[in-house]
């Protein structure tokens, strides 16, 4: 095992920021190729087409986010072995995570391409919109296995303090997803399935790079083909683990796909201009994300070394270097969504509603990356239930009841803004409580 990607020595600070800033690089690309989309399909087809690749995301993120659940838990359960030093588990592990990946790309394709068209009627859909949104969700899930097996192969990665690897085959695919879109859009004039086609092929690369670098691996996590099996006793710890965050995900989906339908009751514009703003947030939320994303690998590589007091001191560095970050990358969104906004489409209207969203969320951002932190922290413990919980209860039965309440007695787009503050004050408060319950239990074992 190479020592120097193991988070249990050294300096706690250097050692999260090192393996956080190649992991925020690498989300950024990633975020980048995403995004290009919109960018791309706004200027270059228009603010219909723009809406079509908007209304289809967040009914991408409920299925992906599942299967992205499931790799979180995989990581978390190879990171403990590999602090523990137990390597005929980390072998096992790897190649159960690698046989789930198989597996759950195989269910993701059927669900995505089959049932598309359904469940966008089933969110409301314009029916200007419905006919290139679900031509680009069927084309994007034609090809889901690249971006499943992507994520299963770099959390094994990442698992062995590796977040220098994925960040190369990023760039690599992102530079590749944007040529392409150029090419077909701009160049060749093709709609938004283009757009969607452009995504499957660099996701494709990036799940190659990463093939290759686990099956040439000289360490534990080698991929050896041939032992490419379940192992019971590793896939329950795997599920254990992984399918409260798949829930999460999932759950945090099919709410963000209710106030998608509420949305779409707005129109073109409406769905445009959010969806944009939502694709900016992704992008000035990803060192928030990638210092949860570092500290779950830091909290799970150190409670199987049995190191608590680097545990307490990752946890508190974590928390108070995401809660100043959001609040500077909030400031910076406030002032600036205008621009931001413009940069997917210039139509007045769209520019509108993007800057609405901007203003309302993003004073509220040190809510969110609060609830993100905590939950990485119960994730890395292995205590995924945890924020799955918290997730159901405010992301989603909380968000959606405000939602249907106040669509009865009068539908207006400001709740649909507002209702995502809402409901990271309540995931706050709850992560609080359990936190300090946490700390409690501890100091009295």
């Amino acid at each position: 095992m190479a020592t120097s990607n193991l988070m249990t020595e050294g300096s706690v600070p250097k050692k999260i920021l090192l393996f956080a800033l190649p992991v925020f690089i690498g989300n950024l690309f990633q975020q980048l190729y995403n995004t290009a989309d919109s960018l791309i399909v706004g200027n270059f087809i228009g603010s219909s087409a723009l809406a079509a690749v908007s209304s289809a995301g967040n009914l991408i993120f409920l299925i992906t986010g599942f299967f992205i659940g499931l790799s979180l838990g995989a990581g978390v359960v190879i990171s403990t072995y590999i602090g523990a030093k137990n390597y005929t588990a980390v072998h096992l592990s790897v190649h159960t995570a690698v046989a789930l990946g198989i597996a759950s790309s195989i269910i993701m394709t059927f669900i995505g391409t089959v049932f598309a068209p359904q469940a966008l009627l089933l969110m409301g859909t314009p029916d200007s919109v419905l006919p290139e949104a679900t031509t680009y969700f069927r084309i994007y899930f034609a090809g889901a296995a690249g971006m499943v097996l992507y994520n299963t192969f770099v959390s094994i990665l990442q698992a062995n303090g590796d977040s220098r690897s994925p960040l190369y085959y990023l760039v690599a695919s992102s530079i590749i997803n944007i040529v392409l879109d150029l090419l077909f859009i701009a160049v060749m004039g093709y709609g938004v399935g283009a757009a969607a086609l452009a995504t499957t092929i660099s996701q494709f690369v990036s799940a190659g790079l990463s093939l290759r670098k686990l099956l040439t691996e000289r360490s534990e996590i080698r991929l050896v083909p041939g032992d490419i099996r379940f192992n019971k006793h590793m896939l329950k710890q795997i599920l254990n683990v992984g399918l409260p965050s798949a829930f999460q995900n999932s759950i945090i989906g099919f709410a963000n796909v209710v106030v998608q339908s509420y949305v779409n009751y707005f129109g073109e514009m409406a769905i445009a201009g959010i969806g944009a703003y939502s694709k900016i947030e992704g992008f000035v939320f990803l060192p928030i994300t990638s210092f949860a994303m570092a500290l779950t690998t830091f909290i799970g590589q150190n409670n199987g070394a049995k190191k608590y007091d680097r545990v307490s001191k990752g946890t508190h560095f974590g928390i108070a270097c995401s809660l100043i970050l959001a609040e500077s990358i909030g400031l910076v969104m406030f002032i600036y969504s205008p621009f931001f906004i413009s940069l997917f489409d210039k139509t007045p209207e769209v520019i509108y509603y993007g800057v609405q969203r901007a203003r309302i969320c993003s004073p509220f951002f040190f809510l969110l990356a609060f609830s993100h932190i905590s939950a990485a922290y119960f994730r890395g413990y292995g205590k995924s239930t945890v924020p799955m919980l918290i997730m159901l209860v405010a992301w989603c039965i909380i968000r959606v009841s405000i939602l249907a309440v106040t669509g009865i007695i009068h539908r207006t787009v400001l709740m649909t803004h507002w209702v995502y503050p809402i409901t990271w004050s309540i995931s706050s408060l709850l992560f609080l409580i359990m936190l300090i319950h946490s700390k409690r239990k501890k100091e009295g074992e």
